[in-house]
C-alpha cells in the first residue's frame, strides 16, 4: 500500500480573481483528489504565453478565480480510491490538455485534443501556480528524476506544443523558418537539428539578444521578422502571437511549403493577395495536444538529451515573471519554484 503523505490545510497559491488584473498571492485550501485524481506537491510550474492570454483576457471564460499554469512538475503525495497507474512518490508531469470526454465524434477518432468538452489545466481546471495541485491520474505523466525541477517543466508545453507543430510539417522539409524564438522554438530546434534541418529563427525587430541565443541552439540565420529569409523555406512554424506573420511565412516560402501557426491565440490574420496562397501553400493550425505527444516528445527528450534554458522564480513573484514575459525580456522559460 501507498503511504499517503499528509499535506497542510493551507497553501499558498497565486490566484486570478478577474481577467485583466494581476494575480494575488492567497492561503487557500489545499484541494482534496477525488477517486481518480492524484494530489501533486508541486515542485515547479513553467511559465507559457498562453498563461498571459488567459490572464490579459485574450482568452475568454477562464474558470474563475483560477489557479493559472499548466507546466507542472511535482511529486505525487496522495492519490485517489479509482488511481492504480501512479504510485505515492512518483515524479509526474501535468500539461493542457487536463480532461476529455472519451466519447464525442472527435474522442471515438482518436482525435482527443479537438474534444467537445475537453478541460485544461490553468483555464477551466486550477494549475500550478501554487504548492499543491490536483490533477485527473489519466493525464498525468510519469518523467524520470532528471526531468524533474526546473528542467523538465517546459517540456510540459512548450515541447508538447513545439513537438505537435513540427510533426505536422512534410517530413521532407529541410529548411524550416521559427517565428517568434522562445520557449518552443528553442525545445524545437534541437529536434530538427537532430533530423538534419537547417533552421532560421525570426524574432521581434531589433531584438538582437534573441537572435543570438538562437544561434547558440544551432539556427542557420536568426535575425528580424521584418527581414526576408535568407532563402526560400520549405515549411514554417509561427510561434508568435502575431497574425501578420502568417502573410510573412507565406512571403518565405517555395511553392508547396506549408505554415503551421502553433499557438493557442493569435492576432487576426490580415487579408492577402490570392497568389501568395496559391502554389499549392498551405496554412494548418494547431489545436492543443494529446498524450501520446506527450509520451513521444518525452521519449524523445530522453534519448537526445534536451537541454532547457530556464529562468526561475519564486512562487510569489509570478506577476513579475508575466511581465517579464510580456515584455520580451526572457530568452527560454520562466519557471515558478516552490
Amino acid at each position: 500500500m501507498d503511504q499517503t503523505i499528509q499535506p497542510p490545510l493551507l497553501m499558498n497559491a497565486m490566484v486570478l480573481e478577474q481577467s485583466c488584473s494581476r494575480l494575488l498571492h492567497q492561503r487557500i485550501p489545499v484541494p482534496i483528489p477525488s477517486p481518480y485524481q492524484v494530489l501533486i506537491k508541486v515542485a515547479a510550474c513553467a511559465i507559457c504565453r498562453t498563461d498571459l492570454h488567459i490572464i490579459d483576457g485574450d482568452l475568454k471564460q477562464p474558470k474563475l478565480p483560477l489557479v493559472p499554469g499548466h507546466q507542472i512538475v511535482g511529486e505525487v503525495i496522495s492519490r485517489g480510491t479509482l488511481v492504480t497507474d501512479i504510485a505515492v512518490g512518483q515524479l509526474v508531469g501535468v500539461s493542457w490538455l487536463g480532461y476529455t470526454c472519451g466519447d464525442c465524434g472527435y474522442c471515438r477518432k482518436g482525435l482527443e485534443n479537438l474534444c467537445d468538452h475537453a478541460q485544461f489545466t490553468g483555464y477551466h481546471l486550477d494549475g500550478g501556480y501554487a504548492e499543491y495541485a490536483v490533477a485527473d491520474h489519466r493525464y498525468c505523466f510519469p518523467l524520470p528524476m532528471e526531468h524533474g525541477g526546473s528542467f523538465g517543466a517546459p517540456l510540459l508545453c512548450a515541447g508538447l506544443t513545439g513537438y505537435r507543430s513540427y510533426t505536422m510539417l512534410p517530413t521532407e522539409a529541410k529548411n524550416i523558418g521559427i517565428y517568434g524564438f522562445g520557449g518552443a522554438g528553442h525545445i524545437l530546434i534541437q529536434v530538427a537539428i537532430n533530423h538534419g534541418k537547417s533552421v532560421c529563427a525570426f524574432t521581434r525587430p531589433g531584438d538582437h539578444s534573441a537572435q543570438e541565443f538562437a544561434r547558440r541552439y544551432g539556427a542557420a540565420w536568426a535575425g528580424d521578422s521584418t527581414a526576408p529569409a535568407p532563402f526560400l523555406l520549405d515549411a514554417a512554424i509561427i510561434f508568435a502571437p502575431v497574425g501578420e506573420l502568417v502573410v510573412k511565412a507565406l512571403q518565405d516560402t517555395v511553392k508547396g511549403g506549408t505554415i503551421i501557426c502553433g499557438g493557442i491565440h493569435m492576432s487576426d490574420i490580415p487579408s492577402l493577395p490570392y497568389q501568395l496562397l496559391w502554389g499549392e501553400r498551405s496554412i494548418k493550425s494547431v489545436a492543443n495536444l494529446t498524450r501520446k505527444d506527450g509520451q513521444a516528445l518525452l521519449a524523445l527528450a530522453r534519448e537526445l538529451s534536451f537541454q532547457t534554458q530556464t529562468h526561475p522564480y519564486p512562487l510569489h513573484q509570478a506577476n513579475e515573471a508575466l511581465d517579464h514575459l510580456r515584455n520580451g525580456d526572457i530568452n527560454g522559460v520562466a519557471v515558478l519554484i516552490n
